[in-house]
């Protein structure tokens, strides 16, 4: 939106603050007699400088103000009161003849003058209205398209805590089921001296294996913490369990106790987290990762620093994860970038205006 407040001001546009100003300045009496006025100071001037020396063209002068703020009617009016004060000033100079050839040639002038002023004063308000009726359609559907963009978001976010739930809730619980199981086969099969002991115990630690990838998925998808303890919690947690899968130091750090209460802002901070520090294990081949968060008085900020190779030559700016982390920052208002490090890494940084999120 800040775009279309930042459009060139048309033509039209300009006329119609002109046409709002100007009653503020002057009434229709008043614009009467500045007119009035225009017209007998070129007549006297004219009838000054005689006959000899025509002042026609700045008499357009008061059937332009005329025409432009009244009308056709009122700039015709006083097209033939400048007729009338010029043909007066000359017989008042002097003049031996009036040429009636000239005073139609002036006269057919002035009414074109005038039609054609009028005719261009209508295109300029006919054109600032269709500008002005686009302009709100155009705003119309950007309100259209954030709604949408937030019910996407919205559900989504459902779906999501869905998934991560039924995979704590129940994959996780049903292979701890199939683990325990196996476990008891395990120790019956030991019992008997069995042969297939050592498959027995290769089974249960695939149960277990799989047991850590359903939760660290549900982890993910799912962020209990997010909801009951707040962004501080989630962060220092992603940080434990990227530490734990990856095997990289991944550190959690704030300038101090930090409470988000918008929903929406702490789930999309921590989402771009998230998505910035996989990418950072996966692709960076960092040594240590750093999530920082900061506040103060006028802004929200996140960053997530890594220490590997930095950006690449050529970026995909159309990686699925970093749109994942434009849209989810353009979800809440916030402003995200990605900037290389003068000693090598990448930091990924999101701030937001707390101006506009009143609710923080």
């Amino acid at each position: 939106m800040s775009s279309i407040a930042a459009m060139p001001t048309a033509p039209g546009e300009l006329e119609k603050r002109i046409q709002l100003r100007w009653p503020r300045l002057f009434s229709r009496l008043g614009l009467t007699i500045i007119c009035l006025c225009c017209v007998a100071v070129l007549g006297y001037l004219d009838y000054v400088t005689g006959y000899e020396q025509s002042l026609l063209l700045f008499y357009l002068v008061p059937i332009t103000l005329a025409t432009w703020f009244e009308g056709l009617a009122f700039g015709l009016l006083f097209s033939a009161l400048s007729l009338c004060a010029w043909v007066g000033s000359d017989i008042g100079a002097g003049i031996p003849q009036i040429r009636v050839w000239n005073l139609g040639m002036a006269t057919a002038a002035y009414i074109v003058f005038t039609f054609l002023l009028h005719n261009l004063r209508t295109l300029l308000r006919d054109l600032d209205e269709r500008v002005r009726e686009r302009t709100q359609a155009l705003r119309r559907e950007m309100a259209e398209r954030q709604r949408l963009d937030r019910e996407i978001a919205e559900i989504a976010d459902r779906e999501r805590l869905l998934l991560g739930q039924e995979l704590h809730d129940g994959l996780c619980q049903h292979l701890t089921g199939t683990a325990l199981t196996a476990q008891t086969l395990r120790q019956r099969l030991a019992t008997r001296g069995a042969a297939e002991v050592a498959q027995a115990d290769q089974v249960v630690r695939y149960l277990e294996a799989g047991i850590d990838m359903s939760r660290n998925l549900a982890r993910g998808l799912f962020s209990p913490e997010l909801e009951a303890d707040g962004l501080m919690v989630a962060l220092h947690g992603l940080a434990e369990n990227m530490t734990e899968r990856s095997g990289i130091p991944c550190i959690f750090d704030s300038n101090g106790l930090i409470t988000v209460s918008d929903t929406n802002v702490a789930t999309q901070f921590h989402r771009i987290a998230q998505e910035a520090t996989m990418n950072a294990v996966k692709h960076s081949r960092a040594r240590q990762i750093d999530i920082r968060l900061e506040e103060s008085e006028t802004e929200l900020r996140l960053a997530v620093t890594d220490d590997g190779i930095g950006l690449p030559k050529t970026r995909d700016e159309k990686g699925l994860g970093l749109r994942l982390m434009q849209h989810g920052a353009a979800l809440i208002g916030a402003e995200f970038r990605v900037e290389g490090n003068e000693g090598g890494g990448t930091t990924v940084l999101c701030k937001l205006n707390r101006n506009q999120k009143t609710d923080l």
